[in-house]
């Protein structure tokens, strides 16, 4: 693996947002009851949820099986982006902060799994009787992070 001064980068950010992802759990498990809003704004909210499933609560009503299924899958994925990110071209900044931040976020979520059995979720964005699925700072980290990959891997076709 390339683990230099400027990988080394990379890893803080990524454990930059772990830190902050399960701090802001934990704070939500302390200060929130489960299922109530407390309103920020007319359209959002922060709401203690448990998310077992996966994005938009897919399988979130399994029998339970799911929890090692998307844990092995975080592991997967969370190894195959690590290594990504050590050989991702030197200058690829945005490729390795999508990456970073995607790493910061599985491995967020990774923790709950782990820890919990469940994911943590609190934000919640919604309008009228319309309500987005609640999510929280490590699926904020991987969407940022996805759309980051995805621009490098549309626009940079070929420059590398």
């Amino acid at each position: 693996m390339v683990l230099n001064k400027k990988n080394l980068l990379w890893l803080i950010l990524s454990l930059l947002i772990i830190i902050l992802d399960q701090l802001s759990k934990h704070w939500m498990i302390t200060n929130l009851t489960y299922g109530e809003p407390w309103v920020i704004l007319p359209m959002f909210n922060l709401t203690l949820t448990n998310n077992p499933g996966a994005a938009f609560n897919f399988l979130s009503s399994a029998d339970g099986w799911q929890r090692w299924l998307f844990t092995a899958i975080a592991i997967f994925v969370s190894i195959y982006i690590l290594f990504w990110l050590m050989y991702a071209a030197k200058r690829d900044y945005l490729t390795k902060i999508g990456l970073s931040l995607v790493l910061g976020g599985a491995i967020g979520n990774l923790c709950d799994r782990l820890h919990y059995g469940f994911v943590i979720d609190f934000i919640q964005v919604h309008y009228k009787n319309w309500y987005f699925p609640d999510f929280n700072l490590a699926d904020s980290a991987i969407t940022v992070g996805a759309i980051f990959i995805i621009v490098t891997l549309l626009f940079n076709r070929g420059k590398q």
